[in-house]
């Protein structure tokens, strides 16, 4: 629970500032925790140079509730970090486990939405023309080979909004053994389309790491040169290892290294239109573009928590959490960094990345950290 505003009130107020301490406190009650219990839990951001720092009151936002958070945070075996970002002001911020400030974290699939930003960047730059572009006039080593003519259909705007056609690797060993052996452009040919480019959502690391190597060659230059220059520097981040496949690309489905803040910047960026410290990073009518909902429900989870109606935009994730709407980049183990535009907020976690760990438990650890976000946004009062 979060986020009661607080506001001068005249006349009635004190009935009403009454009539909410009584409520929150019933709330409280309720879940088996006493104010003398959050009034315990420190969450004071650390003192940064790279950020501005708040309190919730400041911002407008009741302290009892983001308390309860990083109460509930606390007890979540794989967390590495939490933290509130409101109005720009870093508000909340804590590290669990084996977190810490500067610890590069693997954000895996978040890494994804990054991506989809350096895509943006590129279009933006004239390296890419057009969504609309082909995957394979990028591959004529491929090109000249295929024999499904639908993979002659496939655009860039259909790999952004996972709706290409090829399928879930974790749906096939022998598909996962084509994602690990870090030759990517052959299997472009040997993987078999699942639907028709643009019908249908499937979710698709291969995918992912064709844009990457899109970008790379549009461009001339290693995805991860390309965001430093372009995306990174920009942002003041220091990025840490990207993973690269067998040919040296970077790979564009997951495996980049950012401290919680710095992944909170991404996430600053896209609350704020492509702006940041008064740059345009990445094109607005981009972020706009990226935050719409191409595909809803199609997903392997239709609702995790109070997530709810979870979409699918230009690699990034949405869903309906009450009254209000999110979008979120998500990467397996719990990364994630949550947009929540009606409140000026970022939330961003990082965890235990789980790698190459997929089963039930892994599953376990990541659905609770997103329920617990999710819960925090669904209690968020409406403006």
């Amino acid at each position: 629970m979060s986020g009661l505003q607080i506001c001068p009130m005249r006349g009635q107020g004190s009935f009403l500032m009454i009539a909410s301490a009584i409520l929150i406190i019933s709330m409280l009650v309720g879940c088996g925790l006493s104010t003398e219990d959050l009034e315990g839990v420190d969450y004071t951001p650390l003192p940064s140079d790279d950020w501005q720092v708040s309190t919730p009151a400041e911002q407008g936002s009741d302290p009892m509730f983001v308390a309860e958070l990083y109460h509930n945070a606390a007890e979540l075996e794989t967390l590495y970090s939490l933290l509130v970002i409101k109005n720009g002001y870093l508000i909340a911020e804590d590290y669990f486990n084996e977190g810490s400030v500067d610890q590069k974290d693997r954000l895996q699939s978040v890494t994804k939405s990054y991506t989809s930003a350096l895509v943006g960047i590129a279009l933006e730059q004239g390296c890419l023309s057009s969504v609309d572009q082909k995957m394979l006039d990028f591959f004529p080593e491929v090109a000249g080979r295929i024999t499904d003519p639908r993979k002659e259909q496939i655009t860039i705007r259909n790999m952004l909004e996972m709706r290409a056609g090829y399928p879930n690797e974790e749906t096939d060993p022998a598909l996962w053994d084509g994602l690990l052996s870090g030759r990517y452009p052959p299997l472009i040919k040997a993987f078999p389309l699942v639907s028709d480019p643009g019908t249908r959502f499937n979710y698709s690391n291969l995918t992912s790491n064709w844009l990457g190597i899109i970008i790379d060659r549009a461009c001339g230059m290693n995805l991860k040169a390309y965001a430093e220059e372009y995306l990174f520097s920009p942002l003041d981040v220091k990025a840490g290892e990207w993973g690269q496949d067998a040919e040296g690309h970077n790979n564009g489905c997951g495996d980049l290294h950012l401290t919680p803040r710095d992944a909170a910047k991404f996430g600053l960026l896209y609350l704020n239109d492509g702006v940041y410290q008064g740059n345009q990073v990445v094109p607005v009518n981009w972020v706009h573009d990226s935050l719409q909902t191409y595909s809803v429900n199609e997903a392997f989870v239709k609702k995790v928590g109070h997530f709810r109606d979870i979409g699918y935009g230009y690699h990034w994730w949405s869903a309906n959490a009450g009254e209000h709407h999110v979008n979120f980049a998500w990467g397996h183990g719990g990364q994630l960094i949550v947009l929540v535009d009606e409140f000026d907020m970022v939330i961003v976690t990082t965890s235990y990345p789980f790698w190459k760990e997929h089963s039930d438990q892994s599953w376990n650890h990541e659905k609770a950290i997103i329920t617990m976000v999710s819960e925090f946004v669904n209690s968020l009062p409406s403006e």
